[in-house]
């Protein structure tokens, strides 16, 4: 019997380490579906496109929205990200588990959408850590930086829209959670029942 899939979002601010723990987590679950976002950015170094982004130009994006297509999109510093409303839906209804790694604003209009989505907010240990990795990452100059810094109070204000924190001072520790926030959804009873009913005959 086909249980429908559960979305999970994950978002904080710039240097929270979500694509890291992304990469991790679709490493253990091998069986969890990504959605890969659509961006008009340049790919940093080490990008793959169709990996890390779909890398379309502005005009192919906004024909997009245009369409119907983007469940969400958002510009941030002048480009444009968004998430395919067809991808997701055809990840749930056939019962593969999502994972979203999106900022604040995509992030609840999936919520809007799917008001069973499970929230995860994740956030570096300090302000100064955040800014550390932000410069150790060596791709933007320092308007952009400076930039992505100030937004950081407004993601944060965001939080209380998501049901877990998990704080990324650790890597292996982060990890764990928010692996821990999957497996529990996926044994709640609403979506382990139809699964064993049968055998009782029930």
């Amino acid at each position: 019997m086909s249980v429908a899939g559960q979305v999970f979002v994950l978002s904080g601010p710039p240097g929270a380490g979500k694509s890291t723990l992304g990469k991790r987590l679709r490493q253990r679950f091998a069986d969890l579906a990504y959605s890969v976002s659509l961006t008009t950015r340049e790919p940093r170094p080490g990008e793959v496109h169709g990996v890390d982004y779909v890398f379309v130009s502005r005009e192919e994006f906004l024909a997009k929205v245009a369409s119907g297509e983007m469940l969400e999109h958002v510009e941030v510093f002048g480009n444009l990200y968004g998430t395919s409303a067809a991808a997701i839906r055809q990840s749930i209804d056939g019962g593969r588990d999502l994972l979203l790694e999106i900022e604040v604003n995509g992030g609840l209009a999936v919520k809007r959408a799917f008001p069973q989505a499970v929230m995860i907010f994740l956030l570096p240990p300090s302000p100064a850590e955040l800014e550390a990795r932000l410069r150790g990452r060596g791709t933007e100059d320092e308007p952009k930086i400076r930039g992505r810094l100030e937004r950081v109070a407004y993601e944060l204000a965001q939080a209380r829209h998501y049901t877990h924190l998990v704080v990324n001072d650790d890597l292996e520790r982060a990890v764990e959670e928010v692996a821990t926030l999957l497996t529990a959804e996926r044994l709640r009873l609403e979506r382990r029942w139809p699964l064993v009913a049968p055998a009782w005959g029930l």
